[in-house]
């Protein structure tokens, strides 16, 4: 089985505000362990658009920065994991999650 998440981007890392996130990366990690791996280029930035791309490509786990409280509301009620208040490096974050052990207010930053 398979499982699809959705980080928006500033460059490489978790976007610091999800309404203000141009790129998003779609990854998905299927059950022989191979991950697969998509950026998404939006014209605009738009919270609406963003979850208008999770729901669409029904990812099952958003990882973000920060997010309102309507859009992070509107995700959960379409049944989509919110993983908010996220800050560091893509890659590591990835690795992290794929592990089970990311949580949401993880900073990558702080040692």
């Amino acid at each position: 089985m398979s499982h699809k998440i959705m980080i928006p981007l500033f460059n490489d890392e978790v976007a610091p505000r999800f309404d203000l996130a141009t790129d998003a990366l779609l990854a998905k990690f299927k059950s022989d362990g191979e991950i697969s791996e998509r950026i998404i280029v939006l014209p605009q930035a738009s919270a609406d658009d963003l979850c208008a791309l999770a729901t669409s490509d029904n990812t099952d786990t958003v990882i973000c920065g920060g997010i309102d409280d309507e859009h992070y509301q509107y995700l959960k009620w379409k049944g989509i994991e919110v993983l908010d208040d996220v800050i560091g490096p893509v890659k590591t974050v990835i690795q992290t999650y794929r592990e089970g052990n990311l949580v949401g207010g993880d900073n990558f930053y702080i040692s």
